[in-house]
């Protein structure tokens, strides 16, 4: 089955060149999928199939952003077309004030569209930046999570969603605790085992729509699009609880969120790891948030039914204010 057999894109209503830009993106992206792929466990492979279907609903949603934008502004020049031929061959001054009206009021229609489409190209980026983690040049071979190449993409794509559209999103560090006495007492074998059980339990415990990393070594970086400081200090501390529980080794954490209009994807990690630091200094496993002022640690106490705060992306993943809960 070709790629336009399997998603006819141009049914969406979107212009040829657009579609075609598109399939030739989404071309592009399955091949390097079907290079290479590393082996993945029956598990690992139903999570990426359905973060893959996660990714399809989002480019149909915008799809169909697209097309509804589109339909409103054919009303409008069909309108100011209309207008157009009713002054027929008339060259009186009159008609030129009435052709400079009408020629005002299709301005406005033609730079939301304009907007609009720019707005969906953002998105259409974005959702590109999550099918590109399946490819094994943004996954990390110990662990098959994604790698720092997926990190720092991702980072830079919500960076720039947040300068332009104010779409916020949080980050989370965690470094898994007296690591060297672990690789000391249990081999490298077994250190690395217990890199690859946090991983797991980390992507268990993440929404589909995350990006949980391995920032290098025995840290890792959780990136949560369109939620709330307050929302990642809950995940945050839920996954510091699990990972004792489970695994019994401990995590510290360091939490925070994108600020203000500018920032770097540096800036945003280097609060992440002054937080992370700080709850080193304080004893290790627990959590601490850098809210752009100060340090706090974050309460131990978090309810396993407490919700997720989302921040609602118009048009796109209606589901996004979906509990944290696995």
């Amino acid at each position: 089955m070709t790629l336009l057999a399997a998603f006819h894109i141009t049914d969406f209503g979107i212009p040829g060149p657009v579609a075609l830009a598109i399939v030739a993106l989404l071309g592009y992206v399955v091949g390097r999928i079907r290079h290479n792929v590393p082996p993945a466990s029956e598990a690992q492979a139903r999570r990426e199939i359905k973060r893959a279907q996660g990714v399809a609903k989002n480019l149909e949603a915008i799809a169909g952003d697209i097309r509804k934008d589109l339909a409103r502004h054919r009303a409008s020049l069909d309108r100011f077309k209309t207008r157009i031929d009713q002054l027929g061959g008339d060259h009186s001054e009159e008609s030129w004030r009435q052709l400079c009206s009408e020629a005002e009021e299709i301005i406005g229609p033609t730079m939301y569209l304009a907007t609009q489409l720019a707005h969906c190209y953002d998105q259409i980026r974005q959702q590109t930046n999550h099918l590109l983690t399946f490819s094994e040049v943004r996954t990390d071979p110990l662990t098959g999570i994604c790698n720092r190449r997926a990190m720092d993409d991702t980072l830079a794509s919500l960076i720039a969603m947040k300068n332009r559209y104010n779409m916020g999103f949080s980050l989370a560090i965690f470094d898994i605790d007296h690591f060297k006495k672990i690789n000391d007492e249990q081999g490298h074998l077994g250190g690395d085992s217990v890199i690859k059980n946090v991983a797991k339990l980390m992507e268990g415990t993440a929404r589909d729509t995350d990006v949980v990393t391995r920032y290098g070594g025995e840290e890792f970086v959780v990136i949560m699009p369109q939620t709330e400081l307050r929302g990642a200090c809950v995940f945050a501390e839920r996954m510091r609880i699990r990972v004792e529980q489970q695994l019994g080794v401990t995590v510290s954490g360091g939490v925070t969120a994108a600020l203000g209009d500018g920032e770097s994807p540096h800036a945003v990690i280097e609060r992440a790891d002054a937080a992370m630091y700080a709850a080193k200094q304080a004893g290790r496993n627990c959590t601490f948030v850098h809210d752009g002022l100060k340090i706090e640690r974050q309460s131990p106490h978090v309810h396993e039914t407490e919700m997720m705060p989302q921040l609602q992306l118009a048009g796109v993943g209606e589901d996004c204010d979906e509990s944290r809960q696995p």
